[in-house]
């Protein structure tokens, strides 16, 4: 197995320097515990997942604390400190207030893979002592082992930013159907296989442990119909209706599968010019593997006549996008927008100077008319400025597609979706 250098990398070995506390969250099996292992020389590593490390974490933290940290009389005191799976010990932060604030050791790198963390210990206990960063699953990128596109390349909707080599085996179904958790692609592993028992072990283990669910049937369930939404806005009284639950537990489950990153909700853009604007946020998977495996595909073969395959496709669109900003340790500026009349993007990148529209589809050939969303909100820009009295905008969009062209079309710029990061 090689290691696969990831693109959080030096955004994680600037905020040790600078953080007496970083926490490193993220997906299961992202490759959290790897990167900071990997990157992090010198620095001492405790699992927490191991029942004797937690029972004396939990039991006596002041004293687990100074042994790791090389506090203890005698001890040597190592770079830093890893404790993993952090989450199984969260009374441990309250004391990690006060050993960092007396420069007692560090710094310390936590991880854990359930957002519930942030929330509960980390923001109460560590306020304005803890970088937080989120490593998602292998963008593109990483996958074929070339640098990432930084955030503010697409300000300029990618005009200037050279398009990498296409790696010669590269299949569009086969990466949808794949999707982008490391270990299938570390191993080698039949994406079907893996992924039956990643759902197995996430419904068995963090949702029983957090989310107190009582029906797993039911809830995994619920995940199925979740991936049959990709792409679209969300529902909650349909999703609980499907299900055969209530709409109060629709609610709860989405945010269990929300902080334990399972989902993401994408937030409609408000820039309204004077339309009346759709404010429900679109639900997408953060791994479209996780998604053809909860939809019961075996084969990247079905995905060739498959009805959601466009959906999929923007969803793995949108999730790239997602990994361009956390990867670099930034807040996502990504948002979709769509009027109550029907006109759409399916993504728009927030800049402050002016939004970048962006449209995804997943076919291999191009037709004008999958910029007709583009035009329709480059030409709404035009006319705010004129209205505002500025000069009008150099308005133009992007599209990412399912094939290899690239360049300038019809006022916008494609780009393959192979090169989108």
């Amino acid at each position: 197995m090689t290691y696969v250098p990831r693109t959080l990398t030096e955004t994680l070995l600037r905020a040790v320097e600078q953080y007496p506390v970083v926490y490193l969250t993220g997906p299961r099996q992202s490759g959290k515990t790897t990167l900071a292992r990997s990157v992090l020389e010198g620095f001492a590593y405790f699992s927490l997942e191991q029942p004797r490390i937690r029972e004396e974490a939990v039991d006596d933290p002041e004293r687990f604390l100074a042994r790791v940290a090389g506090a203890s009389p005698g001890a040597a005191r190592p770079a830093g400190v890893i404790l993993d799976e952090a989450q199984r010990a969260p009374d441990l932060f309250s004391y990690l207030q006060g050993f960092v604030d007396e420069r007692r050791g560090g710094p310390f790198v936590l991880t854990g893979s359930q957002n519930f963390l942030l929330s509960q210990s980390i923001t109460q206990s560590l306020a304005g002592r803890v970088a937080v960063l989120e490593l998602l699953p292998f963008s593109l990128a990483e996958l074929h082992r070339r640098p990432a596109l930084a955030p503010d390349q697409f300000e300029t909707s990618l005009r200037d930013a050279p398009l990498p080599q296409r790696p010669a085996d590269l299949d569009l179904d086969a990466c949808l159907f794949a999707g982008s958790m490391p270990p299938i692609h570390d191993r080698g592993l039949a994406p079907t296989q893996w992924l039956d028992g990643y759902v197995t072990t996430y419904i068995e283990r963090d949702v029983r442990q957090v989310a107190a669910v009582g029906d797993l049937t039911d809830f995994q369930r619920f995940m199925g119909l979740c991936a049959g939404r990709v792409g679209q806005l969300v529902n909650h009284t349909a999703l609980a209706e499907d299900a055969g639950i209530d709409r109060k537990t629709a609610r709860r489950w989405l945010s269990v599968l929300q902080a334990s990153y399972v989902i993401t909700l994408l937030a409609p853009h408000f820039e309204n010019f004077s339309r009346r604007l759709v404010k429900t946020p679109k639900l997408y998977l953060l791994d479209t593997g996780l998604a053809c495996n909860l939809l019961g595909i075996t084969s990247a073969a079905q995905l060739a006549t498959h009805p959601l395959r466009g959906a999929l496709f923007e969803n793995l669109v949108v999730s790239e996008l997602l990994k361009v900003w956390r990867h670099h340790g930034q807040r996502p500026r990504l948002h979709f927008w769509r009027d109550r009349t029907g006109h759409e993007v399916d993504a728009l990148l927030d800049f402050p100077a002016a939004p970048v529209p962006l449209e995804a589809k997943a076919d291999a050939t191009l037709a004008r008319s999958y910029f007709k969303g583009l035009d329709f909100y480059c030409g709404l820009q035009v006319e705010a400025a004129g209205a505002a009295g500025a000069a009008a905008p150099a308005a133009s969009g992007m599209l990412v597609y399912g094939g290899d062209d690239w360049g300038d079309h019809w006022g916008h710029i494609v780009r393959p979706w192979w090169a989108l990061t």
